[in-house]
């Protein structure tokens, strides 16, 4: 009978050391930074197709943003709010960060609807790790950069928490929002459905920009006129409404 001694290979003593160092971690409540570069997905013309019909509307759209933009001193900040699920959203959101992106400029697209999140998706990335767990352990967010966009950021919402209202109003949330207007040009704001849950108002209420969407023979007017009545009461300047048609 024969035995085999096994030998001692570097690499998986610093595997170990890592998974360990990785565990001590967590353990402590720090986050361990993930870094990936993300890819948009085909749903994103913005970012394949430039000459799509689509795209011109984003970029007027774009334009219009410009034409209402507070200072050049400061970035560019915009919330996108709309009453129900479905109404595409979280497609122009991601869209119109590519948009301001493909100016040259620091852009930063925020996943900020920690209900039903959806641009961890829209750019095939991993969500365990995101605002929801920034803003939880007070660290600093990490932010993923996108395929092609070398000026673009994206930050996912991470794993969905019990707390979503709680987080969104809170001061450490306020505080990553003064960071990114120091460190970005152009912000973009994914929110949850006004209708259904009031995060949205929170961050109308910090960000002071929104843009309204709705989509056509989906949206029931009477919604429309609802969110746009509670949005009033943040005081926050409304840039535009927008109809989606897809």
């Amino acid at each position: 009978m024969s035995t085999k001694t096994a030998s001692h290979n570097p690499r998986d003593s610093k595997h170990a050391a890592l998974e360990a160092a990785d565990q001590a971690s967590r353990s402590r409540g720090e986050i361990t930074p993930i870094e990936h570069m993300v890819k948009p997905d085909d749903r994103l013309i913005m970012a394949h197709d430039p000459y799509d019909p689509r795209c011109e509307k984003i970029r007027a759209l774009r334009t219009e943003l410009l034409l209402r933009r507070e200072s050049i001193d400061r970035a560019n900040i915009v919330a996108l709010l709309s009453p129900c699920p479905g109404e595409g959203r979280s497609l122009l959101a991601a869209e119109l960060a590519i948009a301001f992106a493909q100016m040259g400029r620091p852009t930063l697209l925020v996943d900020a609807d920690l209900r039903r999140p959806q641009q961890h998706v829209l750019f095939g990335t991993d969500n365990r790790q995101g605002l929801t767990q920034a803003i939880e352990y007070g660290v600093k967010p990490q932010l993923h950069t996108v395929q092609g966009l070398t000026r673009m950021s994206v930050l996912t919402a991470g794993a969905v928490p019990h707390n979503p209202l709680e987080l969104l109003s809170s001061s450490c949330f306020v505080s990553m929002i003064e960071d990114w207007r120091d460190n970005f040009e152009f912000i973009v704001i994914d929110t949850a459905p006004v209708m259904h849950f009031s995060d949205g108002l929170a961050v109308a209420s910090l960000v002071g920009r929104v843009l309204a969407l709705s989509r056509a023979q989906h949206t029931p007017y009477k919604d429309m006129q609802d969110m746009l009545r509670r949005l009033a009461a943040t005081r926050s300047q409304i840039l535009g409404a927008v109809i989606s048609h897809f």
